[in-house]
């Protein structure tokens, strides 16, 4: 990610959700916890099933009287219709704003280059009053902008950023292990505490309840987690198998096989090792181990 360079989203949407009950509304389905949201800081968060398993996961940004959630754009009506079955008597309004507002992202050294930037993972500042945010995940993925579709390319100009190929900064989110390209082929597969959102800043364990807190608790504080997702590296082949294979054992499952494929795979300690060759059907591939974990 070279430090002027700037990468358009056009496959992130944006809900925008307000209202006079928004931030008890939030609060009571997501993993994290909306009270760290502010106009300083961002942070990153997921829907959960009630048994705890993945649905959706999003940015949250504060943007005036309510809270900008940025995912992935096939995603985005899925999510408006899940967030208004819990919605009820709840005062708030849910907007798909994805055909007025863009996600732009930038590298990590750029946005340390802002006026009143910080070094801090989520940290979140203004340009011309819109947000600006270092990853909540990982600050090696860079920061982004969330504007407004008719001033983007006026602000980029401004910023002195040059547009380079998104197929870049997906190719970087993979080799750092962090899933953001048709991730609903893992709804109802994976726990969300399996999907690492523990590290990468996603789930918190102090806060109240939420949908799927139970066995999201249940996993961590009895220390049953034994599968995670990993980015998997193709060395050879084409994959046309879901099962993966170590020798004669089976380790995990292909779950996204996209051009940047993820995997469930067993992290029992006998089992993984990253610096083997495993195999899925007639491919065969390696584990990459982000250094995050």
């Amino acid at each position: 990610m070279k430090k002027d360079d700037v990468y358009i989203f056009e496959n992130r949407g944006l809900l925008y959700l307000n209202g006079e009950d928004v931030k008890e509304f939030i609060q009571n389905l997501i993993t994290n916890d909306i009270e760290k949201v502010t106009n300083e800081m961002s942070c990153f968060a997921a829907l959960l099933t009630p048994q705890g398993k993945y649905l959706f996961d999003f940015l949250i940004i504060k943007h005036k009287t309510g809270y900008f959630l940025d995912c992935e754009k096939k995603n985005v009506d899925p999510l408006f219709r899940q967030l208004n079955l819990y919605k009820l008597r709840s005062r708030v309004e849910i907007l798909n704003l994805s055909n007025e507002f863009v996600v732009a992202g930038m590298s990590y050294e750029k946005f340390l280059t802002f006026k009143n930037s910080k070094d801090i993972e989520g940290f979140t500042i203004k340009y011309r009053e819109d947000p600006i945010f270092l990853d909540p995940r990982l600050k090696k993925l860079g920061a982004r902008l969330i504007i407004n579709l008719e001033k983007l390319y006026l602000s980029l100009k401004k910023l002195k950023l040059k547009t380079a190929s998104v197929e870049d900064y997906y190719n970087l989110s993979h080799k750092l292990g962090v899933s953001q390209i048709d991730n609903f082929e893992l709804q109802n597969k994976i726990f969300g505490i399996e999907c690492n959102f523990e590290e990468l800043n996603g789930i918190d364990f102090k806060k109240g309840c939420y949908v799927g807190q139970e066995n999201t608790a249940r996993i961590k504080l009895k220390n049953k987690l034994s599968k995670r997702l990993f980015a998997i590296k193709i060395i050879e082949g084409n994959i046309s198998s879901e099962k993966i294979f170590l020798e004669d054992n089976e380790v995990g499952k292909l779950l996204i096989k996209s051009n940047n494929p993820f995997a469930l795979i067993k992290i029992q300690k006998e089992i993984l090792d990253f610096e083997k060759i495993y195999t899925c059907g007639k491919a065969k591939l390696k584990i990459l181990k982000p250094d995050w974990i």
